[in-house]
């Protein structure tokens, strides 16, 4: 899935609506091939406005939207997708509920979640954390090497997530990953469009490396 290269998580930290739309479209104007609406802390009304909006940017420059954990969410604004993890409903159940034609992604952090995702509906596996990361408390962590036997034996694409910064990027040469997911880094940059242009090419000569 060429869509996961430079997977963009959102993050609030504490930014306006305004703010938050102008930075999501920044990155999407300058590289980031997918973009996952991540909330946690707001209501369901205040959700699916901001995921209407996002949605709108999304589009406009033909980038699949995720939504993370919120299947009625997803299904409400007709985002391209869900994301779920290990705390959410069954996969299989998820798949059912979406359909065949929405993309359903899976964190992951074991060989064997990874195998019963593609067995039970899953498109990609979310990989992680593999580096230290604020957006989840004490989160289990994935070794590099982990990561390598995800992807050598279960035949899915592969996003890491964790932590991933542009100067911890050369971590996955090697790897065989599709792509990388990365929050802070593109979310509190004091130039977005300079960051991300900056990450895709890091992680395009990292993929190519993979090859």
């Amino acid at each position: 899935m060429k869509e996961l290269k430079l997977y963009l998580v959102t993050g609030r930290y504490e930014f306006s609506d305004e703010m938050f739309l102008k930075i999501v479209e920044e990155a999407c104007q300058n590289g980031v091939t997918m973009v996952q609406l991540r909330e946690k802390d707001t209501t369901t009304r205040h959700f699916y406005q901001l995921a209407v909006e996002v949605k709108q940017i999304t589009d406009r420059y033909d980038i699949p939207l995720i939504i993370n954990d919120r299947i009625d969410i997803c299904l409400a604004m007709d985002a391209d997708g869900v994301h779920i993890g290990d705390d959410e409903m069954p996969i299989k159940v998820v798949r059912s509920l979406i359909g065949p034609e929405k993309i359903l992604g899976v964190s992951t952090k074991t060989t064997e979640r990874a195998r019963e995702a593609k067995k039970e509906g899953a498109d990609y596996l979310g990989v992680g954390a593999i580096f230290p990361t604020k957006t989840k408390q004490n989160p289990q962590r994935t070794s590099v090497e982990t990561l390598k036997t995800i992807i050598e034996e279960v035949e899915l694409p592969v996003v890491a997530i964790g932590g991933i910064k542009e100067d911890n990027m050369e971590t996955f040469k090697n790897t065989g990953i599709d792509g990388v997911a990365v929050v802070s880094d593109i979310m509190l940059a004091e130039n977005v469009a300079h960051k991300v242009q900056s990450l895709k090419k890091s992680v395009e000569i990292v993929l190519e490396e993979s090859k």
